[in-house]
């Protein structure tokens, strides 16, 4: 494999969110990878979907062509609006990992592929591009000497969701998910996990099941060197629920949680996510204030900004929302507003 497709930078820097936290937790790095590079990955790719669509179900939503998190926002809300209609508890896990993509161990993933039934000659050329990978940190101080890298998928790379949706998927089927008693009966189906490539939730009827559901994940995730970030690790329940603790470390009960970017809340009320979307969209329009008042910016150019801008994050999710007449009047205002500002 050529030194180009090998070899690539890495820009540190800090992330945005959660300024309270260590700042070694917070460090994050951007992979600067040669354009070349780009284009093995694509074919690749495309000869991956077959496998894809036969060895990854349905709940896992992450990086496939007609799903998004729209999709698994919504697939809870709607189990949640069941069990409130037949009067069931229901219990969720928001699984969070410890630098999931990061962990990937590349021989342990290349022994999973062959298990599901990959091509040897795609894994070949797959371990090839992974062989002798090297990579330089470029930081505001200069550049380090180059280094190998043991393990992880390439940030960048168009590969890298889809190597780790087999991963994860491995690691659910060791676990016996789809075995499992535990979960949810919806239209004589079990269902007790939706996932977004590493955002997984688990989801049973009582805590003591949704223990075992998570305890069975922890041990195999372990196994493969993931590891669950219990202090972002949560757990939200329309029913009575005693205290967990995992490894010494509590497991946090919330009321409410931030699922693919959009606020779900244990009663089902979906009052506070449209107030928040609202708030949201006050903000852009806040941002884009200066541009929306000048005097070189036509009206129907407003109009077209407020719509692909502002509009979108106002309403993002909202194909799961029960509304009420209150939020619709919300909602209402929220547009009418936006047209005087424009």
């Amino acid at each position: 494999m050529p030194a180009n497709l090998e070899n690539s930078a890495m820009a540190t820097g800090l992330e945005k969110d959660n300024f309270q936290s260590n700042p070694k937790e917070r460090q994050c790095q951007r992979m600067l990878i040669s354009h070349t590079h780009k284009v093995m990955p694509e074919i690749l790719q495309a000869r991956l979907q077959q496998y894809v669509n036969c060895e990854l179900p349905d709940v896992q939503a992450g990086f496939r062509k007609g799903r998004g998190t729209r999709d698994q926002i919504a697939n809870i809300c709607w189990i949640m609006e069941n069990a409130r209609e037949f009067q069931k508890n229901i219990y969720f896990c928001f699984i969070d990992y410890a630098k999931a993509f990061d962990c990937v161990d590349h021989n342990k993933l290349w022994k999973i592929l062959k298990e599901m039934g990959i091509s040897d000659h795609l894994t070949c050329l797959l371990r090839n591009l992974y062989a002798g990978q090297k990579a330089t940190v470029r930081t505001g101080h200069g550049t380090t000497d180059w280094f190998q890298i043991g393990k992880g998928v390439r940030q960048g790379c168009i590969l890298s969701p889809c190597l780790f949706n087999f991963y994860a998927e491995n690691i659910m089927r060791n676990a016996g998910l789809e075995e499992a008693q535990a979960g949810i009966k919806i239209s004589r189906r079990n269902i007790n996990n939706l996932r977004y490539a590493d955002d997984t939730t688990l989801m049973a009827e009582s805590d003591e099941e949704l223990k075992s559901l998570l305890m069975k994940v922890k041990e195999e995730s372990e196994k493969v060197g993931l590891k669950l970030n219990i202090q972002k690790t949560k757990i939200m329940a329309s029913g009575p629920i005693t205290s967990w603790q995992i490894d010494g470390e509590t497991v946090e009960t919330v009321s409410d949680f931030i699922l693919g970017g959009s606020k779900i809340t244990a009663d089902g009320d979906f009052s506070h996510e449209i107030k928040r979307c609202v708030l949201l969209g006050r903000k852009v329009m806040t941002n884009l204030d200066s541009v929306l008042k000048s005097r070189d910016i036509t009206l129907p150019t407003n109009v077209h900004l407020i719509k692909a801008m502002v509009f979108p994050v106002v309403m993002y999710g909202c194909e799961s929302w029960t509304v009420k007449k209150a939020e619709c009047q919300r909602i209402d205002a929220f547009e009418l507003w936006c047209s005087k500002d424009s």
